[in-house]
């Protein structure tokens, strides 16, 4: 039997503040699991929040890399993903 897939995810800003964490495990479900899935799973995880729409506003990172078409990243395990919020300045 293998061992569960596992990413792990930094939440920064905004999304740290909605989840209540810096970093979490994430267990990816069984088969191919692309990078744009991973709103629906978070939210999952982090219900009664506005998580939802923070991601909706923020990018990703893979592995320290900013990642333009989330569709086309498959997360097989062992990446770190980064959930990378909006920031206002002036």
């Amino acid at each position: 039997m293998s061992q569960p897939k596992t990413i792990s995810v930094l939440y920064f800003a905004a999304a740290s503040t909605a989840t209540g964490k810096s970093e979490e495990m994430v267990v990816l479900p069984n088969g191919d699991f692309k990078l744009s899935q991973l709103t629906q799973l978070l939210v999952s995880r982090h219900p009664n929040t506005n998580l939802d729409s923070i991601l909706k506003t923020s990018q990703w990172s893979v592995d320290l890399e900013m990642v333009d078409d989330p569709n086309s990243i498959v997360l097989k395990g062992g990446e770190e993903v980064g959930v990378i919020c909006p920031v206002s300045g002036g």
